[in-house]
């Protein structure tokens, strides 16, 4: 309705007569004398026009679980709804989806975190559908199987096709590239990181008018040093085994052996404080408990105090609770989500000195780099952290926050996002 009167307004300033409707992409007219005519359009333009108000967008992921693309899937979801549309998402489930569902989107359960050929074909059809149910204006997607089914639905459906590419895909075949190529053949092609966009030129044949860069963003309004109180940062402490005296480094992340672990074991042995720092490795031990049983034997060991809490759901306080949080992953991170977070609560970090956290850590100024894999120098880096005055960590946090707000907060993430939906449909 609203369409038609817009385009009644517009027949009868330039005298073309009286609207009668829009059917199959063709405007239907009569002339004063009562002569019909029609003027062709293209339908699928028109529509997005008039629907452009009220952003409908389709978020594909494997599954729902704790994760960094997982979050941003949240957060994009979020600004949808509050810019007035509708979020969908499709995965195969997880713990997020109840997190996802209070803020109002809609998720559907389907087999997307399938490799399966056959079944990647088939959930094509079932985005297909979906999209149509619920016209959908773009599909985006956010993982390499699940992007397959999403751009042969959006073609099908004749939607724009959005992929953000989150990681840092190898690909030591021409077939392994081709699976990774999907991720690169949106009609917009967000990386999290310059890092990541260098890797998409590099490894791709990409137009770059279709390349976005949009970092990931850190929620400024849960990572606020003046929102924990003291006892939120106790009780982790409590729980680490961390006594007043005890220094408590805090890796955060899953227990797999690129996070870099048994490096900072190794790095902490070739310290020798004394006393010696609790290491507080901090996240899910995964489905692989052998490792997490390697990691306390290597501590053992070395003579490095250990703690393994698991998975928090208060990492805001965590990192208030840790004296350092380090990063110190062996492969590249395609962002470093953790250091901006742990830089917004205004803790010392170390990062590993290559990828996106490259971005995010300014050696020196807002935290410190290390040479990835070389545990002497994370040992030297360690030592510069924990012998920083209280002037000095003050400095420094005060730096980091301001850089993590100027460039890496969850709002200029969404509001850039909502941009790229926008520009497609204009």
């Amino acid at each position: 309705m609203i369409g038609e009167v817009k385009l009644t307004g517009a027949v009868k300033a330039l005298g073309l007569g009286h609207f009668i409707g829009l059917r199959c992409g063709r405007l239907w007219f009569t002339d004063r004398a009562g002569r019909g005519y029609l003027i062709v359009l293209r339908a699928v333009n028109l529509s997005a026009r008039i629907r452009r108000t009220r952003l409908n967008i389709l978020q594909v992921i494997p599954q729902m679980h704790a994760g960094g693309a997982e979050r941003t899937v949240l957060e994009v979801a979020e600004a949808i709804i509050a810019d007035g549309g509708q979020a969908v998402v499709a995965s195969s489930g997880g713990r997020l989806v109840a997190d996802l569902e209070a803020l109002g989107a809609r998720h559907v359960t389907l087999e997307m975190a399938t490799k399966n050929p056959l079944k990647v074909w088939t959930n094509a059809d079932k985005l297909a559908q979906l999209i149509r149910a619920e016209k959908i204006d773009i599909v985006h997607a956010r993982s390499r199987a699940p992007a397959w089914s999403a751009k042969w639905a959006a073609r099908r459906t004749h939607i724009p096709f959005v992929t953000t590419y989150h990681g840092f895909y190898k690909a030591k075949s021409r077939l392994k590239r081709w699976y990774n190529s999907i991720m690169a053949q949106g009609d917009r092609v967000i990386a999290n990181s310059e890092f990541t966009a260098r890797h998409v030129r590099e490894e791709h044949e990409i137009d770059p008018n279709r390349l976005r860069v949009i970092p990931r963003g850190v929620d400024l309004d849960q990572f606020d040093p003046a929102l924990v109180n003291p006892e939120r940062i106790k009780a982790h402490r409590a729980a680490w085994g961390a006594g007043p005296e005890k220094l408590a480094i805090v890796l955060p992340g899953r227990l797999t052996r690129w996070k870099g672990q048994l490096l900072m074991i190794e790095a902490l042995a070739r310290l020798k404080l004394d006393p010696g720092p609790l290491l507080v490795c901090l996240g899910e031990g995964g489905d692989k408990p052998e490792y997490q049983a390697e990691i306390k034997a290597a501590a053992d060991a070395a003579g490095v105090d250990l703690a393994l809490p698991g998975h928090t759901t208060d990492i805001a306080a965590a990192y208030m609770a840790a004296d350092l949080v380090v990063c110190p992953s062996l492969e590249p991170e395609a962002f470093g989500r953790t250091a901006a977070e742990a830089q917004a609560m205004g803790a010392r970090v170390i990062v590993a000195d290559h990828g996106g956290a490259r971005e995010v850590v300014r050696d020196g100024e807002t935290g410190w780099r290390a040479a990835p894999g070389d545990a002497e120098a994370w040992a030297k880096a360690v030592k510069a952290a924990l012998s920083l005055n209280a002037e000095g960590a003050n400095t420094l946090a005060l730096a980091a926050r301001k850089r993590v707000r100027t460039h890496f907060s969850k709002v200029q993430l969404q509001q850039a996002t909502l941009r790229v939906y926008r520009e497609l449909l204009d």
